[in-house]
Protein backbone atom coordinates (compact mmCIF):
# COMPACT_ATOMS: atom_id res chain seq x y z
CA UNK A 1 0.00 0.00 0.00
CA UNK A 2 1.18 3.53 -0.81
CA UNK A 3 2.31 5.08 2.48
CA UNK A 4 0.19 8.12 1.66
CA UNK A 5 -2.89 5.84 1.76
CA UNK A 6 -2.01 4.19 5.08
CA UNK A 7 -4.80 5.25 7.44
CA UNK A 8 -4.37 6.62 10.93
CA UNK A 9 -6.26 5.08 13.85
CA UNK A 10 -8.66 8.04 13.75
CA UNK A 11 -9.35 7.41 10.07
CA UNK A 12 -9.95 3.71 10.75
CA UNK A 13 -12.46 4.69 13.43
CA UNK A 14 -14.31 7.03 11.08
CA UNK A 15 -14.25 4.43 8.33
CA UNK A 16 -15.61 1.71 10.67
CA UNK A 17 -18.58 3.88 11.62
CA UNK A 18 -19.36 5.30 8.19
CA UNK A 19 -19.28 1.99 6.31
CA UNK A 20 -21.52 0.18 8.83
CA UNK A 21 -23.97 2.92 9.77
CA UNK A 22 -24.99 3.61 6.20
CA UNK A 23 -27.90 5.83 5.18
CA UNK A 24 -31.16 4.14 6.29
CA UNK A 25 -32.80 2.14 3.52
CA UNK A 26 -35.47 -0.56 3.09
CA UNK A 27 -35.43 -3.70 5.22
CA UNK A 28 -34.44 -6.09 2.37
CA UNK A 29 -31.66 -3.76 1.22
CA UNK A 30 -30.30 -3.30 4.73
CA UNK A 31 -30.14 -7.07 5.29
CA UNK A 32 -28.49 -7.56 1.89
CA UNK A 33 -25.89 -4.91 2.67
CA UNK A 34 -25.11 -6.34 6.10
CA UNK A 35 -25.16 -9.94 4.91
CA UNK A 36 -25.81 -11.23 8.42
CA UNK A 37 -27.88 -9.87 11.31
CA UNK A 38 -27.05 -11.46 14.64
CA UNK A 39 -30.05 -12.48 16.74
CA UNK A 40 -30.47 -12.63 20.49
CA UNK A 41 -33.64 -13.43 22.47
CA UNK A 42 -33.03 -10.90 25.24
CA UNK A 43 -35.32 -7.85 25.15
CA UNK A 44 -33.71 -4.89 26.87
CA UNK A 45 -35.51 -2.88 25.60
CA UNK A 46 -35.76 -4.92 22.35
CA UNK A 47 -34.10 -7.89 20.72
CA UNK A 48 -30.65 -7.35 19.25
CA UNK A 49 -31.80 -7.93 15.66
CA UNK A 50 -34.40 -5.19 15.97
CA UNK A 51 -31.94 -2.77 17.57
CA UNK A 52 -29.38 -3.43 14.83
CA UNK A 53 -31.89 -2.90 12.02
CA UNK A 54 -33.43 0.18 13.63
CA UNK A 55 -30.14 1.99 12.93
CA UNK A 56 -30.21 1.08 9.23
CA UNK A 57 -33.85 0.82 8.10
CA UNK A 58 -36.17 3.76 7.49
CA UNK A 59 -38.96 4.04 10.07
CA UNK A 60 -38.22 0.59 11.47
CA UNK A 61 -40.45 -0.59 14.33
CA UNK A 62 -39.80 -3.25 16.95
CA UNK A 63 -40.78 -6.74 15.79
CA UNK A 64 -40.89 -5.77 12.12
CA UNK A 65 -38.34 -8.40 11.09
CA UNK A 66 -40.37 -11.19 12.70
CA UNK A 67 -43.63 -9.94 11.16
CA UNK A 68 -42.18 -9.67 7.65
CA UNK A 69 -39.89 -12.70 7.80
CA UNK A 70 -42.16 -15.14 5.85
CA UNK A 71 -42.27 -12.69 2.92
CA UNK A 72 -38.54 -11.94 2.83
CA UNK A 73 -35.90 -14.00 1.03
CA UNK A 74 -34.02 -14.62 4.27
CA UNK A 75 -33.47 -17.50 6.66
CA UNK A 76 -32.73 -17.97 10.32
CA UNK A 77 -29.53 -19.98 10.51
CA UNK A 78 -26.21 -20.38 12.25
CA UNK A 79 -23.35 -18.46 10.62
CA UNK A 80 -20.59 -17.31 12.97
CA UNK A 81 -23.41 -16.91 15.49
CA UNK A 82 -27.15 -17.42 15.24
CA UNK A 83 -29.04 -14.89 13.16
CA UNK A 84 -30.49 -14.00 9.78
CA UNK A 85 -28.88 -14.45 6.38
CA UNK A 86 -30.06 -14.07 2.81
CA UNK A 87 -31.50 -17.23 1.33
CA UNK A 88 -28.70 -17.45 -1.23
CA UNK A 89 -26.20 -17.71 1.64
CA UNK A 90 -27.85 -20.89 2.95
CA UNK A 91 -26.49 -22.78 -0.05
CA UNK A 92 -22.99 -21.90 1.18
CA UNK A 93 -23.71 -23.13 4.72
CA UNK A 94 -25.25 -26.50 3.86
CA UNK A 95 -24.93 -29.39 3.89
CA UNK A 96 -23.28 -28.48 7.17
CA UNK A 97 -22.82 -32.00 8.48
CA UNK A 98 -22.36 -32.92 12.11
CA UNK A 99 -21.78 -30.29 14.81
CA UNK A 100 -18.63 -30.25 16.97
CA UNK A 101 -17.96 -33.41 19.02
CA UNK A 102 -19.27 -31.88 22.25
CA UNK A 103 -22.69 -31.42 20.59
CA UNK A 104 -22.86 -34.73 18.69
CA UNK A 105 -25.70 -37.22 19.25
CA UNK A 106 -25.26 -40.76 20.48
CA UNK A 107 -27.17 -43.62 18.85
CA UNK A 108 -30.24 -43.20 21.05
CA UNK A 109 -30.50 -39.46 20.48
CA UNK A 110 -29.97 -39.92 16.74
CA UNK A 111 -32.88 -42.37 16.64
CA UNK A 112 -35.11 -39.85 18.42
CA UNK A 113 -34.03 -37.15 15.98
CA UNK A 114 -35.02 -39.33 13.03
CA UNK A 115 -38.46 -39.81 14.58
CA UNK A 116 -38.89 -36.04 15.00
CA UNK A 117 -37.70 -35.40 11.44
CA UNK A 118 -40.18 -37.96 10.08
CA UNK A 119 -42.92 -36.22 12.10
CA UNK A 120 -41.93 -32.82 10.66
CA UNK A 121 -41.98 -34.21 7.12
CA UNK A 122 -45.56 -35.39 7.61
CA UNK A 123 -46.68 -31.93 8.69
CA UNK A 124 -46.36 -28.64 6.84
CA UNK A 125 -45.48 -26.75 10.02
CA UNK A 126 -44.03 -28.10 13.27
CA UNK A 127 -44.25 -26.29 16.59
CA UNK A 128 -42.22 -27.46 19.57
CA UNK A 129 -45.43 -28.06 21.53
CA UNK A 130 -46.62 -30.46 18.80
CA UNK A 131 -43.42 -32.50 19.16
CA UNK A 132 -43.75 -32.49 22.93
CA UNK A 133 -47.38 -33.64 22.69
CA UNK A 134 -46.59 -36.45 20.24
CA UNK A 135 -43.41 -37.77 21.82
CA UNK A 136 -42.41 -38.35 25.40
CA UNK A 137 -38.71 -37.55 25.17
CA UNK A 138 -38.47 -36.02 28.63
CA UNK A 139 -35.78 -33.58 29.71
CA UNK A 140 -31.99 -33.53 29.78
CA UNK A 141 -29.21 -31.82 31.71
CA UNK A 142 -27.16 -29.46 29.55
CA UNK A 143 -25.04 -26.38 30.29
CA UNK A 144 -26.32 -26.44 33.84
CA UNK A 145 -29.96 -26.32 32.71
CA UNK A 146 -32.82 -28.81 32.52
CA UNK A 147 -33.71 -28.75 28.81
CA UNK A 148 -36.65 -30.22 26.94
CA UNK A 149 -35.28 -32.99 24.70
CA UNK A 150 -37.82 -32.23 21.96
CA UNK A 151 -36.64 -28.63 21.71
CA UNK A 152 -33.02 -29.83 21.69
CA UNK A 153 -33.75 -32.18 18.80
CA UNK A 154 -35.49 -29.48 16.78
CA UNK A 155 -32.53 -27.14 17.31
CA UNK A 156 -30.14 -29.87 16.25
CA UNK A 157 -32.09 -30.74 13.11
CA UNK A 158 -32.22 -27.07 12.22
CA UNK A 159 -28.45 -26.72 12.68
CA UNK A 160 -27.87 -29.75 10.44
CA UNK A 161 -30.00 -28.15 7.70
CA UNK A 162 -32.85 -30.69 7.88
CA UNK A 163 -35.35 -28.14 9.17
CA UNK A 164 -35.80 -24.43 8.46
CA UNK A 165 -37.64 -21.77 10.42
CA UNK A 166 -40.82 -21.10 8.44
CA UNK A 167 -41.94 -18.28 10.76
CA UNK A 168 -42.36 -17.46 14.44
CA UNK A 169 -45.41 -17.24 16.66
CA UNK A 170 -44.92 -14.94 19.66
CA UNK A 171 -41.19 -15.45 19.28
CA UNK A 172 -41.37 -19.26 19.08
CA UNK A 173 -39.93 -20.93 16.00
CA UNK A 174 -42.26 -22.83 13.67
CA UNK A 175 -40.24 -25.38 11.70
CA UNK A 176 -40.58 -26.86 8.25
CA UNK A 177 -38.72 -29.85 6.80
CA UNK A 178 -36.31 -28.99 4.00
CA UNK A 179 -33.89 -30.74 1.68
CA UNK A 180 -30.85 -28.92 0.29
CA UNK A 181 -29.63 -29.77 -3.22
CA UNK A 182 -26.30 -31.60 -3.41
CA UNK A 183 -23.20 -29.41 -3.68
CA UNK A 184 -20.21 -29.65 -5.98
CA UNK A 185 -17.67 -31.05 -3.54
CA UNK A 186 -14.59 -30.45 -5.66
CA UNK A 187 -11.65 -28.65 -3.97
CA UNK A 188 -12.18 -25.55 -6.11
CA UNK A 189 -15.89 -25.35 -5.25
CA UNK A 190 -15.25 -25.85 -1.54
CA UNK A 191 -12.64 -23.11 -1.54
CA UNK A 192 -15.00 -20.81 -3.42
CA UNK A 193 -17.80 -21.34 -0.88
CA UNK A 194 -15.44 -20.79 2.06
CA UNK A 195 -14.11 -17.64 0.40
CA UNK A 196 -17.56 -16.17 -0.08
CA UNK A 197 -18.42 -16.80 3.57
CA UNK A 198 -15.17 -15.29 4.84
CA UNK A 199 -15.68 -12.29 2.56
CA UNK A 200 -19.08 -11.78 4.21
CA UNK A 201 -17.42 -11.73 7.62
CA UNK A 202 -14.79 -9.20 6.56
CA UNK A 203 -17.39 -7.07 4.77
CA UNK A 204 -19.53 -6.95 7.92
CA UNK A 205 -16.87 -6.28 10.56
CA UNK A 206 -14.06 -4.44 8.74
CA UNK A 207 -11.68 -2.87 9.46
CA UNK A 208 -10.36 -5.81 11.46
CA UNK A 209 -7.16 -6.09 13.47
CA UNK A 210 -5.33 -9.33 12.63
CA UNK A 211 -6.19 -10.91 16.00
CA UNK A 212 -9.89 -10.33 15.41
CA UNK A 213 -9.73 -11.78 11.90
CA UNK A 214 -8.13 -14.91 13.35
CA UNK A 215 -10.89 -15.18 15.96
CA UNK A 216 -13.63 -14.74 13.36
CA UNK A 217 -12.04 -17.44 11.21
CA UNK A 218 -12.28 -19.79 14.20
CA UNK A 219 -15.97 -18.92 14.69
CA UNK A 220 -16.67 -19.45 11.00
CA UNK A 221 -14.81 -22.77 11.05
CA UNK A 222 -17.04 -23.86 13.92
CA UNK A 223 -20.18 -22.78 12.04
CA UNK A 224 -19.21 -24.57 8.81
CA UNK A 225 -16.93 -27.30 10.10
CA UNK A 226 -17.03 -29.08 6.74
CA UNK A 227 -15.13 -26.10 5.27
CA UNK A 228 -12.74 -25.60 8.19
CA UNK A 229 -9.65 -26.64 6.22
CA UNK A 230 -10.49 -24.20 3.42
CA UNK A 231 -11.05 -21.37 5.90
CA UNK A 232 -7.65 -22.02 7.47
CA UNK A 233 -6.11 -21.92 4.01
CA UNK A 234 -7.81 -18.60 3.23
CA UNK A 235 -6.71 -17.13 6.55
CA UNK A 236 -3.11 -18.00 5.76
CA UNK A 237 -3.51 -16.09 2.48
CA UNK A 238 -5.36 -13.13 4.01
CA UNK A 239 -2.75 -10.60 2.88
CA UNK A 240 -3.30 -11.53 -0.75
CA UNK A 241 -7.10 -11.57 -0.47
CA UNK A 242 -7.75 -8.39 1.54
CA UNK A 243 -6.35 -4.89 1.67
CA UNK A 244 -4.22 -4.37 4.75
CA UNK A 245 -1.84 -2.02 6.50
CA UNK A 246 0.08 -1.70 9.73
CA UNK A 247 -1.32 1.07 11.91
CA UNK A 248 0.33 1.97 15.22
CA UNK A 249 2.16 -1.35 15.22
CA UNK A 250 -0.89 -3.54 14.49
CA UNK A 251 -1.92 -5.19 11.23
CA UNK A 252 -5.45 -4.35 10.01
CA UNK A 253 -7.54 -5.87 7.19
CA UNK A 254 -10.48 -4.61 5.09
CA UNK A 255 -12.09 -5.43 1.70
CA UNK A 256 -10.11 -4.81 -1.47
CA UNK A 257 -10.94 -1.57 -3.23
CA UNK A 258 -11.96 0.34 -0.10
CA UNK A 259 -9.85 3.24 1.15
CA UNK A 260 -10.15 3.89 4.89
CA UNK A 261 -8.18 7.14 4.61
CA UNK A 262 -10.58 8.62 2.02
CA UNK A 263 -12.17 11.93 2.98
CA UNK A 264 -15.60 10.66 1.93
CA UNK A 265 -15.93 8.65 5.14
CA UNK A 266 -17.88 11.23 7.10
CA UNK A 267 -19.80 10.64 10.30
CA UNK A 268 -22.98 12.52 11.15
CA UNK A 269 -23.63 14.11 14.54
CA UNK A 270 -26.46 11.81 15.63
CA UNK A 271 -26.42 10.10 18.98
CA UNK A 272 -27.07 6.36 18.77
CA UNK A 273 -27.72 3.62 21.30
CA UNK A 274 -26.11 0.52 19.79
CA UNK A 275 -26.97 -3.09 20.57
CA UNK A 276 -24.09 -5.05 22.17
CA UNK A 277 -24.08 -7.18 18.98
CA UNK A 278 -24.15 -4.27 16.51
CA UNK A 279 -21.35 -4.63 13.91
CA UNK A 280 -19.84 -1.32 15.03
CA UNK A 281 -19.19 -2.59 18.57
CA UNK A 282 -19.31 -6.40 18.21
CA UNK A 283 -15.53 -6.79 18.17
CA UNK A 284 -14.48 -5.87 21.71
CA UNK A 285 -10.79 -5.87 20.76
CA UNK A 286 -11.42 -3.33 18.02
CA UNK A 287 -13.69 -1.34 20.31
CA UNK A 288 -10.90 -0.80 22.82
CA UNK A 289 -8.38 0.06 20.09
CA UNK A 290 -10.68 2.62 18.47
CA UNK A 291 -12.17 4.22 21.58
CA UNK A 292 -9.68 3.55 24.34
CA UNK A 293 -11.92 1.91 26.94
CA UNK A 294 -13.22 -1.58 27.63
CA UNK A 295 -16.86 -2.38 26.98
CA UNK A 296 -18.49 -5.55 28.31
CA UNK A 297 -21.95 -7.07 28.09
CA UNK A 298 -22.79 -7.87 31.70
CA UNK A 299 -26.19 -9.52 31.25
CA UNK A 300 -24.80 -12.83 32.53
CA UNK A 301 -22.71 -11.28 35.31
CA UNK A 302 -24.16 -11.38 38.85
CA UNK A 303 -25.94 -8.09 39.54
CA UNK A 304 -23.61 -7.08 42.38
CA UNK A 305 -20.60 -7.39 40.07
CA UNK A 306 -21.94 -5.28 37.22
CA UNK A 307 -20.23 -1.99 36.49
CA UNK A 308 -22.28 -0.87 33.48
CA UNK A 309 -25.63 -2.58 33.99
CA UNK A 310 -27.65 -5.54 32.78
CA UNK A 311 -27.81 -4.61 29.08
CA UNK A 312 -25.57 -1.59 28.65
CA UNK A 313 -25.80 -0.27 25.10
CA UNK A 314 -22.75 1.63 23.81
CA UNK A 315 -23.61 5.28 23.24
CA UNK A 316 -22.12 6.72 20.05
CA UNK A 317 -22.25 10.47 19.41
CA UNK A 318 -20.77 11.29 16.05
CA UNK A 319 -17.53 9.32 16.10
CA UNK A 320 -17.12 9.46 19.88
CA UNK A 321 -18.13 6.50 22.06
CA UNK A 322 -19.15 8.46 25.13
CA UNK A 323 -20.24 5.58 27.35
CA UNK A 324 -23.32 3.44 27.65
CA UNK A 325 -27.07 3.51 28.28
CA UNK A 326 -29.46 1.14 30.03
CA UNK A 327 -32.94 1.57 28.57
CA UNK A 328 -36.19 0.16 29.90
CA UNK A 329 -39.83 0.53 28.89
CA UNK A 330 -42.05 0.81 31.98
CA UNK A 331 -45.79 1.50 31.79
CA UNK A 332 -45.49 2.93 28.30
CA UNK A 333 -42.59 5.22 29.18
CA UNK A 334 -38.94 4.92 28.33
CA UNK A 335 -36.58 5.06 31.29
CA UNK A 336 -32.85 5.57 30.82
CA UNK A 337 -29.68 5.48 32.87
CA UNK A 338 -26.45 6.73 31.34
CA UNK A 339 -22.85 5.93 32.15
CA UNK A 340 -19.81 7.71 30.77
CA UNK A 341 -16.28 6.53 30.03
CA UNK A 342 -15.07 10.08 30.65
CA UNK A 343 -16.74 13.36 31.49
CA UNK A 344 -20.40 13.79 30.57
CA UNK A 345 -20.74 16.45 27.85
CA UNK A 346 -22.43 19.59 29.16
CA UNK A 347 -23.13 21.24 25.83
CA UNK A 348 -26.57 22.08 24.51
CA UNK A 349 -25.70 20.08 21.36
CA UNK A 350 -25.35 16.90 23.42
CA UNK A 351 -28.65 17.51 25.24
CA UNK A 352 -30.46 17.98 21.94
CA UNK A 353 -28.83 14.89 20.42
CA UNK A 354 -29.76 12.83 23.51
CA UNK A 355 -33.36 14.03 23.47
CA UNK A 356 -33.65 13.16 19.78
CA UNK A 357 -32.17 9.68 20.31
CA UNK A 358 -34.57 8.97 23.18
CA UNK A 359 -37.51 10.13 21.09
CA UNK A 360 -36.44 7.89 18.21
CA UNK A 361 -36.16 4.95 20.60
CA UNK A 362 -39.63 5.75 21.94
CA UNK A 363 -41.05 5.66 18.40
CA UNK A 364 -39.14 2.49 17.52
CA UNK A 365 -40.63 0.73 20.56
CA UNK A 366 -44.15 1.99 19.68
CA UNK A 367 -44.59 3.41 23.17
Amino acid sequence: MDRRETPSLEQLRRYAIARSLFKPTSLPRAIARLGFVQADPMRAPARAQDLILAQRVKNYRVGELERRYPRLAIEEDFFINYGFVQRETVALLHPRGEPPAWDAWDTGMQARAEEVLAFARRHRRTHGKHVQAHFDHGRMKRWGSNLNVGAHLLDGLHYRGLLRVERREAGTRIYQAIEHPPQDDSPASRLMRAGRLLDMVVQLYAPLPATSLRYLCRLLSSGVSHLAAEIRQLHERAKSRYAHAEVDGLLWFWPQGEKPAAARHRVDDRLRFLAPFDPVVWDRRRFQLLWGWEYKLEAYVPAHKRRMGHYAMPMLWGEHMLGWANLKAVDGRLQHELGFAGQRPRSRAFKLALDEALQQMHEFLDL
